[in-house]
C-alpha cells in the first residue's frame, strides 16, 4: 500500500502560548511504575533507564493554551521541498517553540528525537505530539513498518505516550488528533488503553461538534487506518464537513475528504450531490497538490466511480506530467490504473513515462512494469523506448516476475505488433522460463501468453502440443461445462497458425468442439470491427468503379473464421463476378478497410491481431488489399477516390465486369 504522509496539522496553530512552569517533580521510580502499569498491554517491559524529562500537562494551573480553535490553513504549494518543520518555525510566534521545532526538524532518527526530548526540563502536550509526529516521519522513510522494539521499550518514548494518555480531555483538538494519527501510523496496538482513550475522546468531541475542518479530516483518515469504526463515525464526519465552505479547505483537506468518502464508497449515491460540489471545486487546487496527493485523489475518483468529473480528471492528467519523475512506484501504479479506468492519455504523459521507464526500468517493481505495459497495451501506445526498456529488464531480471506478471508484460508486444531489438534474447528467455515453470502458469494465463506471441510471428511451436493436449484443455475448462468463447477463439487462431505458418508442426490437432466459426466475439474480439463511416466512403467509390453494388459483398465470413470487410470475386480472365456466384472463381480479393482503431495510437502501425489476419488471408489464397483511413482521408474528390481504388484493386488499366 502507498504510504500516506503524516499531516502537519499541528503546525497550523498560529500561536503556542505556553508558560515555562513544569509539573511538580515526581520520584523517578514512581513514574516508571505508572508507565509500566498503564502501557504494559502494548509495550514490552524492560528495566527502565533514567531520564530527565518531566511531564507538563494541560491541566496544570500554570499552563495555559488555546483549545485548538485558532487554526489557520497554510497557503502555498504542498509539494514544496521546504520542510514543514521550517514552515512551522516561520508561523509560530513563541521563541522557545520555534527553537524546539527547528531542532526537531534536523533530527533524522527516533533515537536522536528521544535523546533531544530527554534534555528538556518541561514538555508541553503540543510538543509531545510534535515529537511523536517527528518519530513517525523518520521511521516511515524506510517503509510501512512498526517501531523497532528498542524504541517501543524506550522509557522516554513510553513517557511521551503516557503524557498524552493520562488526561486526553485536557488536550487541544489539534494535539489530540495529531497524536492519534502518529500512533496509528506507528502501528501501536489498536486495543491498547492509549489508543482507546484517544479515540474515545475524539469521538466524544466529534459528537459535540467541537472539531474544526483540519482536525475532522485528520481524524477521518486516522479512523480509516484504524479499521475499527466502520462508516458510522465517518458518516458523522462527512455530515459535519458538508456544512463547511470548501474555500476554507486546504488541498490536503480536500484530498482527505475524498479519502473519507472513498471509505464509504457503498453509500456514494447518498453523497453524490456533495461529491459533485467537491468535483467542481477541486480543479482550483490541483496545481497545489503533491505527487502523493494527486495519486490519492485519482484513486478515490476511481473507487467512487466519478467518471462524470472529467474536467477534474483532465486537469489532474496535465499536472501528473510534471510529477512523473517523483512518484513512488506505488503512486505511479495507481495513477496508471486511474488513467486506464477513465480512458485518459496524452502524448505529454507518454513522453514523461518514457523518460522515467527508460531511466530506471531495472529498479521498478514488477507490478509497476506490468502497469506501464498494460497502459500501453490498452491505449494502443507504441512506445519503443518503453517496450525496449521492459524487454531488456525481463531478459536481465526474469526471475522477479510471477507467471501472471510475465503474461501481462509480454502481451503488449503481440497486441502492438512490435519486436524489440533484443527480440531473440527476449523470446529465448521466455522459452526457458516456460520450459522450467510451465506447470506454474495458470492455463488461461498461459494461453493468453502463447497467443500473444503468435501475433507478431514468434510462434510457440515447442508448446503447441501441450496446449492442444486434452489434459491441458480440461485444466483450461476447469469446473465449467464448456470453455468461454474468447479462449476457444484464441485456441482456434493458434491452431490456424500452426497449420498455415508452421507446416513442420506434427503434434495433436485441436478438437472440433474447442473451435469457433468466427473470430468476432461479443466481449473481446480477435478482429476489430470495420469502421462504418469509412466503409460508406469506400462503398461509393466501389459502386462507381465496378458499376453496381452487385459486384462486391461486405462483411463476408470465410470458412477460416475471419470476416472480410469487402470481398470481390474474379474469374480466370480477370472479370469481376457478382458476389452471388459461387462457381468458376479464380481469385478472391479481400479489401481490408482499416480505420484508426486497427492501428497503434497516432501511427500507421497495424495492431497484431490485424497483422495476423492479413497474413493468414494471404496464406489462404486471398489477394489482400489494404485501404487505410489515412490514405482515404487525403482524397479530395469522388473521382480521386475511384482512381485510387482502381490502382489498389487492379494492375491493368481497364476494369472488366
Amino acid at each position: 500500500m502507498a504510504l500516506i504522509t503524516l499531516r502537519k496539522n499541528l503546525y497550523r496553530l498560529s500561536d503556542f502560548r505556553m508558560h515555562g512552569a513544569a509539573l511538580k517533580s515526581q520520584p523517578l521510580n514512581r513514574v516508571h511504575k505508572v508507565v509500566k502499569e498503564r502501557l504494559c498491554p502494548w509495550f514490552c517491559s524492560r528495566q527502565p533507564e533514567p531520564f530527565r524529562i518531566r511531564f507538563h500537562h494541560a491541566h496544570c494551573k500554570k499552563f495555559n493554551s488555546k483549545n485548538g480553535n485558532d487554526l489557520h490553513p497554510l497557503s502555498g504549494p504542498v509539494f514544496s521541498q521546504i520542510s514543514d518543520w521550517v514552515r512551522l518555525e516561520q508561523n509560530v510566534k513563541n521563541g522557545e517553540s520555534q527553537t524546539f521545532y527547528k531542532r526537531l526538524s534536523n533530527l533524522t532518527s527516533s533515537e536522536e528525537v528521544l535523546s533531544f526530548i530527554s534534555t528538556m526540563e518541561t514538555l508541553p502536550d503540543t510538543m509531545a505530539a510534535g515529537a511523536l509526529q517527528r518519530i513517525c516521519e523518520v521511521e516511515k522513510k524506510d517503509g510501512d513498518q512498526g517501531l523497532p522494539k528498542e524504541i517501543l521499550e524506550n522509557s522516554i518514548f513510553q513517557a511521551l505516550c503516557f503524557q498524552l494518555e493520562k488526561e486526553p480531555s485536557q488536550l487541544s483538538n489539534t494535539t489530540l488528533v495529531t497524536a492519534l494519527q502518529a500512533l496509528i501510523l506507528l502501528h501501536v496496538d489498536p486495543q491498547s488503553s492509549l489508543l482507546l482513550n484517544l479515540v474515545a475522546e475524539c469521538q466524544n468531541r466529534l459528537k459535540k461538534g467541537g472539531l474544526e475542518v483540519p482536525n475532522l479530516c485528520v481524524l477521518g483518515e486516522s479512523l480509516i487506518r484504524l479499521h475499527s469504526s466502520g462508516c458510522v463515525t465517518l458518516e458523522l464526519i462527512i455530515n459535519q464537513l458538508q456544512g463547511e465552505k470548501l474555500e476554507t479547505f486546504t488541498p490536503e483537506d480536500i484530498v482527505a475528504l475524498y479519502r473519507i468518502l472513498q471509505a464509504c464508497a457503498e453509500k456514494v449515491d447518498e453523497h453524490q450531490t456533495f461529491l459533485n460540489k467537491i468535483n467542481n471545486f477541486s480543479p482550483s487546487i490541483v496545481s497545489n497538490l503533491s505527487p502523493k496527493l494527486i495519486s490519492q485523489m485519482l484513486t478515490a475518483l476511481v473507487v467512487l466511480d466519478q467518471s462524470q468529473a472529467f474536467p477534474l480528471i483532465i486537469k489532474l492528467g496535465r499536472y501528473v506530467v510534471r510529477h512523473v519523475p517523483y512518484f513512488t512506484n506505488e503512486e505511479l501504479r495507481r495513477v496508471l490504473e486511474a488513467f486506464m479506468y477513465f480512458g485518459y492519455h496524452d502524448r505529454f504523459f507518454t513522453k514523461a513515462l518514457e523518460n522515467r521507464v527508460a531511466a530506471v526500468c531495472l529498479t521498478l517493481d514488477p507490478e509497476v512494469v506490468c502497469g506501464v505495459m498494460e497502459y500501453c497495451g490498452r491505449k494502443r501506445i507504441l512506445s519503443k523506448p518503453i517496450l525496449n526498456a521492459v524487454a531488456e529488464t525481463f531478459v536481465c531480471q526474469s526471475e522477479k516476475f510471477s507467471p501472471s506478471q510475465i503474461s501481462a508484460l509480454m502481451e503488449p508486444f503481440g497486441k502492438l505488433n512490435y519486436l524489440p531489438p533484443n527480440a531473440s534474447a527476449l523470446f529465448r528467455k521466455l522459452e526457458n522460463v516456460l520450459f522450467t515453470h510451465f506447470d506454474y502458469f495458470p492455463p488461461e494465463t498461459l494461453l493468453k501468453l502463447l497467443h500473444s506471441c503468435s501475433l507478431n510471428e514468434c510462434h510457440p511451436v515447442n508448446f503447441m502440443a501441450k496446449i492442444f493436449n486434452p489434459f491441458f484443455l480440461q485444466r483450461l475448462q476447469g469446473e465449467e461445462s464448456h470453455l468461454d468463447r474468447l479462449s476457444r477463439a484464441r485456441l482456434t487462431q493458434l491452431f490456424l497458425t500452426a497449420v498455415l505458418e508452421c507446416p513442420f508442426y506434427k503434434g495433436p490437432k485441436l478438437l472440433r468442439k474447442y473451435q469457433v466459426k468466427s473470430f468476432v466475439t461479443p466481449c473481446c474480439s480477435l478482429e476489430t470491427p470495420m469502421d462504418s463511416q469509412l466503409y460508406k466512403s469506400v462503398k461509393i467509390g466501389l459502386i462507381d468503379l465496378l458499376g453496381a453494388k452487385l459486384y462486391f459483398a461486405p462483411k463476408v465470413l470465410t470458412p477460416y473464421c475471419y470476416t472480410v470487410d469487402v470481398e470481390i470475386k474474379l474469374d480466370e480472365e480477370g472479370f469481376v463476378l457478382p458476389f452471388t456466384v459461387n462457381e468458376d472463381i479464380h481469385e478472391r480479393i479481400a479489401l481490408c478497410i482499416d480505420g484508426p482503431k486497427r492501428f497503434c495510437s497516432n501511427s500507421k502501425h497495424l495492431l497484431g491481431k490485424e497483422a495476423i489476419k492479413q497474413r493468414h488471408l494471404r496464406l489462404l489464397g486471398y489477394q489482400v488489399v489494404q485501404i487505410p483511413y489515412y490514405e482515404i482521408g487525403m482524397l479530395k474528390s469522388r473521382r480521386e477516390l475511384v482512381e485510387y481504388l482502381q490502382r489498389k484493386l487492379f494492375s491493368q488499366n481497364t476494369v472488366h465486369w
